[in-house]
């Protein structure tokens, strides 16, 4: 036996829902004969009788009242299903792997997927706390869909590099230390240290800084975690060199110096990902949100 058709099927439950063959065909937009074509080829393919044809209404037979019950579940499915792909399409649903900083996640992140939460509710946006030369390799291998990532990095072929926020770095300080209000390397090199871990753009950054001035120093420890290089300078472990970053802890900032470096040092970041015209939709709708967040 031939598969069921959708559409007889869906001319069936309107048939017994309107009770004739022409409100049917009214309702659905076809002609009265394909309507009665839908209804005898059903009942053929079936070997069923279906529907009763009395003088004001069509009522179904015993076998017509249970496919109409199983119909309405199929065309209900059929109906989900198509909807799930146009949203698909149309970047309303999906899933988007998306690969950066811790920084980044505990400062920016929050207000990104607020955002994309009010305005695309169906899009998943699956996180992945990398360093910047993970997150491109990621993205070459196809294993990850967006990448915030700093800048500038070593050209990959068929990834796409925009930028998208610049951050001033300060000096971080215990609020009991001594400091200049303006932070230069050799002041700074004398001092207890925090770095970021040596495999981050962050560290090069902050030491090419330091070798700008002749100063090469040395990390008290390495990490990399900005909330908890923060938590650490609070303590008075030491000092450490980071992106400005609002936070809510205020008793965290009653315990800090957030002071400016001289000479001003800036870290950038950038939007990673392959072109456009390959994005699915969900993909393409996170990237329009990040956008948004784009400054100057």
């Amino acid at each position: 036996m031939r598969q069921l058709n959708l559409d007889q099927l869906r001319t069936l439950v309107s048939i017994v829902d309107l009770g004739t063959f022409s409100a049917a065909a009214q309702a659905l937009h076809l002609a009265q004969p394909t309507v009665s074509l839908h209804i005898s080829e059903l009942e053929s393919r079936l070997g069923a009788r279906l529907v009763v044809r009395g003088s004001r209404r069509i009522t179904p037979t015993a076998a017509g009242a249970a496919l109409v019950e199983r119909a309405r579940r199929l065309l209900r499915d059929a109906d989900d299903a198509v909807d799930a792909v146009r949203r698909q399409a149309e970047g309303r649903l999906g899933r988007v792997r998306l690969g950066t900083s811790t920084g980044v996640v505990v400062d920016l992140l929050p207000q990104v997927l607020e955002a994309l939460e009010a305005s695309n509710p169906g899009i998943d946006v699956e996180v992945s706390i990398l360093g910047s030369t993970e997150a491109m390799s990621r993205l070459a291998t196809g294993t990850l869909d967006i990448g915030l990532v700093a800048v500038p990095q070593p050209p990959l072929r068929d990834i796409v590099v925009t930028r998208w926020r610049s951050q001033p770095m300060m000096a971080f300080v215990p609020r009991k230390w001594q400091a200049p209000k303006r932070v230069t390397p050799s002041w700074l090199a004398a001092q207890p240290l925090i770095f970021n871990d040596a495999s981050t753009h962050m560290y090069r950054l902050t030491m090419e800084w330091f070798a700008a001035a002749g100063e090469v120093p040395r990390a008290r420890i390495e990490l990399n975690y900005d909330a908890a290089m923060r938590s650490l300078v609070a303590a008075g472990y030491g000092a450490a060199v980071l992106p400005l970053n609002k936070t809510d802890d205020e008793r965290l900032d009653e315990r800090l110096q957030v002071l400016p470096l001289s000479p001003r040092l800036v870290r950038r970041l950038g939007i990673a990902h392959r072109p456009r015209a390959s994005q699915d939709g969900a993909t393409e709708s996170v990237l329009r949100i990040l956008e948004t967040f784009r400054q100057a």
